[in-house]
């Protein structure tokens, strides 16, 4: 719902206005609703605010708590803020607005950095503490919402996005070894704490931060995951009960926790739809706003869905918009994407995203979306794949999931930035911890927790935010998340995967929604590397900025230009386009 930035000098110098304003500068198109500043000797907070709960001038941020020496910036949503507002009442706070920015503000003055422990919802927040002359920085469960930050020996100084911290000084612009090594494995997820730069990294999901004056960090997780079975006994219909009860208490607390009207991202596959269902429940359907968007057809395939929204629409009779956009325009929007994007992201549904946002935001302001139901129930066609397969962990993972072995990457960059294979080890690690009690139950924790965070949460994050539109996913709810964790993966991968909630769609879809073949955003102008697009991979690639910073083997460009649709990852990404990709993104931000 914002973007959010700050700085806490360690040099006993203050910091600068102009870099602050620099940085909100570049999150304005997160927040167009209005912006606010907070500035002391060592501290500087910058704020950019879309207004939607509390929308009157006390919702604005920098928020000042006098009475408990607090300032806090904060970007997200709090679904159980009006609970907890009420059981800070009780404990004798007194509120001066709506909003939950404010709750987070009298929770932290109750239970300190135990306070996010309370908290349910998507943040990432700032909190200064003048008491105890600390900066307190802290980020939701699974990483909805961003946190970037850079610390030197002189500062730390943190914002919602990349960009916006690469507006300051004083910031280290190298390539990072690590990050580069997961960005060309792991197609463009570099789980935090690194990014593709050595000066910037990220707050860790479901992590909190604490910083002194003398810059001393204490990192704290407050909350894992378990993926183990419960003690008790459940039979299949007491899962999808649970389920279905932990889905519609998600659905409903992210479509009332708002001010402002609530829509829907229907793309016409189970998940969007099976929101549109469960809301039409207990709502009135016919003033459901719902949102789809498709393309032109390409010879080898459809560019749109609607066949299938349309039958969600037919059922329920929402207040739907369809719009279509021409593949020309894909590519010529192309750069815009780029330019909104927090770290360089591959995934073709990106500017698919970017575009629908632009259209969605002229009518509301916040959105359902479905992100991460194939991540928690399975539904992924490389699932069953790494299950049958045998070795180790990680044996089972790699050959499905990473773009490139680690020779193939020693080989795709320029020997300056070889090392060790970094992904292996990352992977590894996340394989390997505790309270998981299954293969699966590793992959879709490692999934939920880690990967989707860095891939499709982050896309949407970023897309939506570009024009000032909040993406919610109640897939994602803590509550859910605990819940299908816990269940056993052959359950989830039954039918081909996310069973559980073709169960409850039996009895609010179509059964045409409900069985199709798992579709993916379709945006044939960006799926085949040819005319145009390749057009543009090329210039990039070969252009002069591109060889003088000599981060790719010329030898590896040159073969992947020569015949691009041989060079394919496992999961069917352009090999070409993750250079070029990375390229844009480079050339754009520094």
């Amino acid at each position: 719902m914002c973007g959010i930035c700050g700085e806490l000098r360690f040099d006993n110098t203050s910091p600068q206005l102009d870099n602050l304003k620099r940085m909100t500068s570049v999150l304005a198109r997160r927040g167009p609703d209005s912006e606010g500043y907070y500035q002391t000797d060592t501290v500087a907070f910058g704020h950019r605010r879309l207004s939607v709960i509390d929308l009157s001038e006390r919702g604005t941020q920098p928020m000042v708590d006098n009475q408990h020496n607090l300032i806090l910036v904060f970007n997200g949503t709090i679904y159980n803020y009006r609970e907890l507002r009420h059981e800070l009442i009780e404990k004798g706070y007194q509120f001066q607005s709506e909003t939950d920015t404010e709750v987070i503000l009298k929770a932290y003055a109750e239970w300190g950095d135990t306070c996010v422990n309370y908290l349910q919802g998507m943040f990432a927040f700032a909190i200064w503490d003048k008491t105890q002359q600390r900066l307190f920085l802290a980020r939701d469960r699974v990483g909805i919402k961003p946190l970037y930050y850079v610390k030197t020996p002189e500062f730390i100084r943190f914002a919602s996005t990349m960009p916006a911290l690469l507006a300051t000084d004083g910031i280290n612009k190298q390539i990072d070894p690590i990050g580069l090594h997961h960005h060309l494995t792991l197609h463009a997820v570099i789980p935090a704490p690194y990014t593709i730069l050595q000066g910037i990294r990220k707050v860790e999901p479901a992590t909190s931060l604490s910083i002194n004056k003398q810059g001393d960090i204490q990192r704290r997780v407050y909350w894992q995951l378990n993926a183990t079975r419960p003690a008790e006994t459940y039979s299949e219909q007491d899962w999808i009960e649970l389920t279905h009860t932990a889905l519609k208490n998600a659905v409903s607390s992210h479509r009332s926790v708002a001010d402002v009207p609530v829509g829907v991202l229907l793309s016409g596959g189970l998940d969007s739809s099976l929101l549109v269902g469960l809301l039409a429940e207990h709502y009135d359907a016919h003033n459901l706003l719902t949102f789809s968007v498709g393309f032109e057809d390409a010879p080898e395939e459809k560019g749109s869905e609607f066949e299938y929204s349309d039958q969600i629409v037919a059922r329920y009779k929402t207040r739907h918009h369809r719009y279509t956009i021409p593949n020309a325009q894909v590519l010529q929007r192309l750069p815009e994407a780029i330019q909104n994007m927090a770290e360089p992201m591959v995934g073709q549904d990106a500017v698919a995203f970017y575009l629908l946002a632009e259209q969605v935001s002229q009518t509301v302001k916040v959105v359902q979306s479905g992100q991460g139901a194939d991540e928690v129930f399975g539904g992924y066609f490389w699932y069953p794949l790494m299950n049958a397969a045998t070795g180790n962990d990680l044996d089972r993972f790699r050959p499905y999931y990473f773009d490139r072995t680690h020779n193939e990457f020693l080989e795709t960059v320029h020997p300056d930035y070889h090392g060790e294979d970094y992904t292996a080890q990352t992977i590894a690690n996340l394989l390997a911890q505790d309270n998981a009690s299954e293969f699966l139950d590793k992959v879709l924790r490692m999934d939920v927790t880690t990967l989707i965070v860095d891939d499709p949460v982050k896309r949407v994050d970023n897309m939506t935010m570009a024009w000032g539109l909040e993406a919610r996913v109640p897939f994602l709810d803590q509550q859910l998340l605990e819940t299908a964790a816990r269940m056993p993966p052959s359950l989830k991968m039954r039918e081909n995967g996310k069973y559980p909630l073709k169960a409850i769609a039996r009895k609010l879809l179509p059964a045409s929604v409900i069985d199709r073949p798992k579709g993916y955003f379709p945006v044939p102008a960006l799926k085949y590397v040819r005319g145009e697009f390749l057009t543009f991979m090329r210039e990039v690639l070969q252009s002069d900025t591109c060889r003088q910073r000599q981060l790719f083997n010329r030898t590896y460009v040159d073969k992947l230009l020569a015949n691009p649709e041989a060079y394919m990852t496992p999961l069917q990404g352009s090999k070409l386009w993750h250079l070029a990709l990375l390229e844009s993104w480079l050339q754009t931000h520094l």
